[in-house]
């Protein structure tokens, strides 16, 4: 299949959060220095003294390319305002202290080896693990403190996992190896792939390579156009003011996990169709139809069915953003929803209400992002029926007997960094 030429087209940014309904509650970004002063806060209670820094990485919201990281395809995600922060300082032994202002009375104390695979669980494996990768690699990472502070919001499919490596990543690098990794984009992009080794062999879960690179490569006013087949990026201009658009995150609040066997499941049935073809994965094959025709197990023929037409979807995307033509997207959002609810099977009812309302609405487009499962929907709506959709939503929940959603405003936003 070809692949997506390179976008080029420069834009302005765009950081404006939008009115909401008084009942629908904007989930609120922490600026900088809020941030720094909650994970100093935080390090200074749990340790007694100073951290050496303050380091900062973002959740991120896909455009498009939905589970096609994993099959070497293309995702378009921007980094969220919504960010994680870590205070960190080295220690002169192996120890390492980890705390979070989720349990700040429950510090966590080990050492790196205990940050390793089948000796880490829960949220430990995801802000340890990547001390424990970066050492597997060769980098000299020694003995830490670290406290966590994060406006990323949990379970809502926004990479608040990704987020929390990153930022752990980025500090480590800095503090132990001169920050030698985190000034370029190639640094970047291994610092990206230590983090997916992270999440897959500590945390138990097994992601693709998107989440990550979307916190560390991306950049202020872009999407991140990413080919997984080479972990290559190109940014893709994402300016929605002037056309009076605005991208509505809605957080079901439908519980979300992906380390339950459902996502390594879709995983799974990918390969195993790849591997009846003959191709390394399903973004090589080049006649989509002559594949779909070869499969005879009917899962994997409508697991495949989604990453060909996802990857199709997500060229017409670039190609219409790339052109300023973003209020024409809204077909390819409907029928990434559609692929994935039908032949990816990792909707919900409430990302389904979601969608649905927000298009009845007036949304020019919605679909569930992320891996699906619970988590959270986005709407491109007009600036100015922001409200309305958000009302509309959160009627409908009600309706159902939901649990009430949230919503954020999403820009495209600056990538994982040193703040403090």
């Amino acid at each position: 299949m070809g692949r997506t030429p390179n976008p080029s087209r420069a834009a302005p940014t765009s950081t404006r959060l939008l009115a909401m309904p008084n009942h629908a509650p904007l989930l609120p970004a922490w600026d900088d220095a809020d941030g720094i002063r909650r994970a100093s806060d935080l390090f200074v209670a749990a340790y007694g003294t100073a951290p050496a820094g303050v380091w900062a990485a973002p959740g991120r919201v896909n455009l498009i390319g939905e589970h096609l990281d994993y099959n070497g395809g293309f995702s378009l995600p921007f980094a969220l305002p919504h960010r994680t922060f870590v205070a960190l300082a080295p220690r002169a032994d192996d120890s390492v202290r980890l705390v979070s202002d989720l349990a700040p009375d429950a510090p966590w104390t080990g050492s790196v080896d205990d940050l390793g695979p089948g000796r880490a669980s829960g949220w430990i494996a995801y802000a340890g693990g990547p001390a424990w990768v970066l050492r597997d690699e060769g980098l000299p990472i020694g003995g830490f403190d670290a406290a966590l502070a994060s406006c990323v919001p949990l379970g809502a499919g926004l990479s608040s996992s990704a987020a929390l490596e990153t930022a752990v990543a980025l500090a480590l690098d800095e503090v132990f190896n001169q920050g030698t990794l985190g000034v370029d984009d190639a640094g970047r992009a291994r610092l990206a792939a230590a983090c997916v080794r992270a999440e897959n062999e500590v945390a138990g879960a097994a992601t693709g390579g998107m989440d990550q690179a979307a916190a560390l490569r991306s950049t202020r006013g872009h999407a991140l156009l990413i080919d997984s087949s080479d972990a290559t990026v190109s940014q893709v201009p994402l300016d929605l003011d002037p056309a009076g658009l605005a991208i509505l995150v809605i957080d079901t609040r439908a519980p979300h996990a992906l380390a339950d066997g459902q996502y390594a499941s879709r995983r799974a049935a990918c390969e195993r169709a790849a591997e009846r073809l003959g191709v390394r994965t399903l973004s090589e094959v080049d006649d989509t139809a002559a594949a779909l025709a070869r499969l005879d197990d009917p899962v994997e023929v409508a697991r495949a069915r989604h990453v060909f037409t996802e990857q199709e979807r997500v060229r017409r995307v670039v190609d219409l953003v790339s052109a300023g033509r973003l209020r024409e997207i809204g077909p390819d959002l409907d029928g990434s929803h559609a692929s994935l609810a039908g032949d990816y099977e990792v909707s919900c009812p409430e990302l389904d209400v979601a969608v649905d309302a927000a298009r009845r609405a007036g949304a020019l487009g919605a679909r569930m992002t992320g891996g699906g499962f619970g988590g959270s929907a986005i709407a491109l709506v007009d600036t100015d029926a922001v409200s309305q959709v958000a009302d509309a939503v959160a009627t409908a929940f009600a309706d159902h007997g939901f649990a009430p959603p949230a919503f954020l405003a999403a820009t495209a936003s600056a990538p994982g960094e040193r703040v403090g």
